[in-house]
């Protein structure tokens, strides 16, 4: 992908992310992800929206229609594509500081880009985060500090 072109799609999905966030807060819903992208020759812009005790079909239609009216007024995407609103699911990945502020406690998965000690995954609690380092509290009760530019993705723990 050229630079021009990589340049455009930020552009872009930063501005679909600015009215995305506009639309998601008149609705009282927090805005968790925009995503723009092919599958099988189809272009599809994603948005992932949450709120205290989960969205339904309803919220995601109320979304999608209200948004759907301010992408057709600004016109931001000149190729055909899909709307889709969801919800991001369970084993969403904990991106933002408000993400794991709000599992501040919880059980998490954390893998990494490269091994700390000849470990790549670490599971444990969420005990505390700051710009640099996201610690956690294995069962044993250490506090593991792994660095964040080493995190590839953080996601609640699913225990079935």
């Amino acid at each position: 992908m050229s630079n021009k072109r990589k340049s455009n799609r930020k552009e872009l999905l930063k501005m679909v992310r600015e009215m995305s966030l506009q639309v998601a807060e008149e609705l009282g819903f927090e805005l968790v992800d925009v995503e723009y992208v092919k599958e099988f020759g189809s272009y599809i812009l994603r948005i992932f929206i949450d709120k205290e005790g989960g969205v339904n079909t309803d919220d995601c239609e109320r979304m999608s229609e209200k948004l759907s009216a301010l992408l057709d007024e600004k016109d931001p995407i000149k190729n055909p594509y899909f709307l889709e609103v969801s919800s991001p699911g369970l084993d969403r990945p904990l991106k933002t500081d408000r993400d794991l502020e709000r599992n501040l406690e919880k059980e998490v998965e954390i893998k990494l880009y490269k091994p700390i000690d000849k470990k790549k995954n670490y599971q444990g609690y969420l005990v505390d985060f700051n710009e640099q380092a996201v610690i956690i509290e294995d069962e044993d009760g250490n506090k593991i500090e792994l660095p964040r530019e080493l995190i590839s993705i953080i996601r609640l723990a699913i225990k079935f």
